[in-house]
């Protein structure tokens, strides 16, 4: 609890605070202890939890721009509808080919 301090060491300790500050005041300072350190535990808590939902934040920023974009498939055309690349690279193949005039249509 206490780390290195052991029984004798902190009967000392205890011992030099009641002679220092009284037995009226003893109980006043021990509860102002006990509530400082709990406002201290309470706020590293805190902060602990708002630096990890920050480092998750970042993560998952860094996570969206490494998803590649989901390239078209060939096999993913809906029947019928026909592959814009491969349709002008046929028409210039086809004898019968009618060409098209500047203005696209």
């Amino acid at each position: 609890m206490f780390g290195s301090i052991g029984m004798p060491e902190l009967i000392i300790i205890l011992t030099i605070a009641l002679i220092i500050f009284g037995p009226r005041k003893l109980p006043e300072l021990g509860r102002s202890l006990g509530k400082s350190l709990g406002e201290f535990k309470r706020a590293s808590n805190e902060l602990r939890n708002t630096l990890d939902e920050e480092i998750r934040i970042e993560e998952s920023r860094k996570e969206e721009p490494r998803q590649a974009p989901r390239s078209v498939d060939a096999s993913a055309r809906p029947t019928g509808s026909p592959d814009p690349v491969a349709s002008q690279d046929d028409d210039e193949d086809d004898p019968n080919r009618i060409p098209r005039s500047p203005g696209g249509a």
